[in-house]
């Protein structure tokens, strides 16, 4: 079912119950099918990223010497500290290069924020910081590496965002952290909150494309981490892996010490904690995503949650919506993403 403007619009049903601030998604004119959103939103022209950073590694695991790189924008030293802080985490084989990570860079700097663009282990280039895998709950990473800014800085408010696996990864921390200080904001835009069914989605017909691009990425990934920790990783015996489902059986399972895929799913999902989120969150899906899929039971959960603003839109596709609107507002989901953080930015502002 869907609402009419007065101007014979049709709007998505959600714009009932948008948080303040939000307008409704209209799917860019010709770009209402979710596979044609995700593929044109890829290749989409954007801005050049032209702000300055600062690269650190940041430990995240003592045990085994894992760290990961950040690169960091940060607002003059005299008002840092009062400025929110947002932490980005990046979706499957994504960096903190990648376009939408820039793009709401972009947004959050201009808006006065200070800036983290986390990469996860392997990530940007970074296989030879880490001896294991990456996989999409490691949330306690995330954790440590804004644990370790707060601590630096002193910084009293800091949010997150994330993007598909790296949405995943911040309901999972918000879900284990509830009400914990510095969290005061988390956004998750088409976050893989129920891995299984995603996995499986992916494997379609319809989504083999998207799935061998994964592979292929996590495949040579794998080969490089042979050629880095050859006393760790032995490709040999592995077999054809012609799945996202079979290298996580095949590959990160084995060398992660879950049972299976099917525990690896159940371990690292989100679903399991997002009633106990207890920061405000915003989490936007679509339902013409192609991959993303959301169980009953955790839609029943999120909705319940007087913390989440869930909003579920028609169209979409993957981490895309291209809208209507002109300019920059065109991408829609950067856009969503700022307004609804901008009670937290605008406090600090003023100080």
């Amino acid at each position: 079912m869907s609402l009419k403007t007065p101007e014979n619009k049709e709007v998505d049903q959600v714009a009932r119950s948008l948080p303040a601030g939000l307008t409704p998604f209209e799917p860019c004119r010709g770009l209402s099918n979710g596979h044609l959103q995700t593929i044109v939103a890829n290749y989409f022209p954007r801005p050049a990223f032209r702000l300055q950073s600062v690269a650190e590694t940041v430990e995240v695991d003592p045990a085994d010497g894992s760290s990961v790189l950040c690169h960091c924008h940060w607002q003059a030293e005299p008002v840092r500290a009062r400025r929110l802080t947002l932490l980005l985490v990046h979706g499957l084989e994504g960096s903190s290069d990648s376009r939408y990570i820039q793009a709401i860079t972009a947004r959050a700097w201009a808006a006065g924020c200070n800036v983290i663009r986390m990469n996860m282990r392997n990530c940007g280039g970074t296989e030879a910081l880490t001896p294991t895998l990456y996989h999409s709950g490691l949330s306690g990473d995330v954790g440590v590496v804004l644990r370790h800014y707060a601590g630096r800085f002193s910084l009293g408010r800091m949010a997150l965002v994330g993007y598909s696996m790296g949405g995943n990864l911040v309901l999972k921390l918000a879900g284990e952290w509830g009400t914990e200080e510095p969290l005061c904001a988390v956004a998750a835009v088409c976050p893989a909150i129920d891995l299984a069914p995603g996995a499986d989605a992916l494997h379609e017909p319809a989504n083999r494309l998207y799935e061998w691009r994964f592979l292929l990425g996590l495949m040579a990934r794998f080969r490089r981490k042979a050629r880095l920790f050859p006393a760790i990783y032995d490709p040999r015996g592995i077999g054809p892996v012609r799945s996202i489902r079979q290298f996580d059986e095949k590959i990160l399972s084995r060398y992660w010490g879950f049972k299976g895929a099917d525990d690896y799913y159940y371990r690292a999902a989100a679903a399991r904690v997002v009633e106990h989120i207890g920061a405000p969150t915003l989490i936007l899906h679509s339902q013409d995503d192609p991959f993303i899929r959301l169980l009953p039971e955790t839609r029943a959960k999120v909705l319940a949650n007087p913390h989440i603003a869930f909003v579920e839109t028609r169209h979409g596709g993957h981490c895309a919506y291209l809208s209507r609107d002109a300019g920059n507002e065109i991408h829609w989901a950067e856009a969503a993403v700022m307004r609804f953080l901008r009670p937290f930015v605008e406090p600090s502002l003023g100080s």
